[in-house]
C-alpha cells in the first residue's frame, strides 16, 4: 500500500529530478507499473475498496431480521431484549460475541428510520391489524386484514 508521502516521493524524483521510472521502483522496491500507474494518474491519494470480511452472524441475518421486525411491532414491555435474541441465536448454535448482534441491531434500525424518512407524504400506506409487515424479510400472516390510507 502507498502511503501519500511515497507519493510525493516518486512524482518528486520523476518530475523534479528527472530520475528514470525504473530506478524509483528500485530504490523504493515496488513495481514499475504502479511508480507509473502513479505518476499518471490525477489522484492525489490512492482509494482502495472498502473490506468485506465475512462475519459469524452472516448466516443468522434473516432469522435475526425477521426477530427485529416482530419485536418492532410489540409494546415496550412485550418484547425481547437484545441479550434474550443474543441468547436464542446461541441455541441456534451462533457461536459469535453479543457485540456482533448489538452492532447488526443498530444497524438494522438506522435502515428501519431511513426507509421511514424517504417514504414520501403522496404515498399509499398499507397499516395491518394483526402485524406490521417490515422490508427486512418478515413473512406476511395470512390472516392478517389490510388497510389502505391514502395521505395527502
Amino acid at each position: 500500500m502507498i502511503d501519500v508521502a511515497l507519493l510525493g516521493i516518486i512524482r518528486r524524483w520523476y518530475i523534479r529530478d528527472r530520475i528514470a521510472i525504473r530506478e524509483i521502483a528500485r530504490r523504493l522496491d515496488i513495481s514499475r507499473n504502479t511508480v507509473r500507474r502513479y505518476i499518471r494518474s490525477d489522484v492525489s491519494e490512492p482509494v482502495y475498496p472498502a473490506r468485506r470480511s465475512p462475519s459469524s452472524l452472516d448466516e443468522f441475518t434473516a432469522r435475526l431480521s425477521a426477530w427485529l421486525c416482530e419485536e418492532a411491532i410489540k409494546s415496550r414491555k412485550q418484547r425481547r431484549t437484545l441479550k434474550q435474541m443474543f441468547l436464542d441465536l446461541r441455541e441456534l448454535r451462533y457461536e459469535g460475541s453479543y457485540d456482533r448482534v448489538a452492532a447488526f441491531s443498530r444497524q438494522w434500525k438506522v435502515g428501519q428510520m431511513e426507509r421511514v424518512k424517504s417514504a414520501s407524504k403522496s404515498t399509499n400506506i398499507c397499516l395491518k391489524k394483526s402485524r406490521m409487515e417490515c422490508q427486512a424479510g418478515c413473512q406476511e400472516s395470512s390472516d392478517s386484514e389490510f388497510i389502505w390510507v391514502a395521505s395527502a
